[in-house]
């Protein structure tokens, strides 16, 4: 039997933020639906194109937050994971 692909417990959020995209020049509003210790759903204002990996803040404060890497899109919404 392979290794287990349980998904982490993710929490229902609803909060702002920002990512942060183009080495922070392009800061961006969004909304984190959910979250877990090894990623988060996030929904923007609109489709954008994104890059392979930006940063995730819930401050618009480039120099905070998560390095992220974009995992799938789907309209306005996308999944990310956390880079460590």
């Amino acid at each position: 039997m392979g290794p287990s692909k349980k998904r982490e417990a993710r929490k229902r959020l609803g909060q702002q933020a920002w990512i942060t995209l183009d080495g922070g020049f392009a800061a961006r509003q969004c909304v984190v639906d959910d979250i877990s210790s090894a990623g988060a759903r996030i929904t923007l204002g609109e489709a954008i194109a994104l890059p392979a990996t930006l940063k995730l803040a819930f401050s618009r404060d480039a120099r905070t937050g998560h390095t992220c890497q974009v995992v799938w899109r789907r309209g306005k919404s996308a999944g990310v994971k956390f880079v460590r």
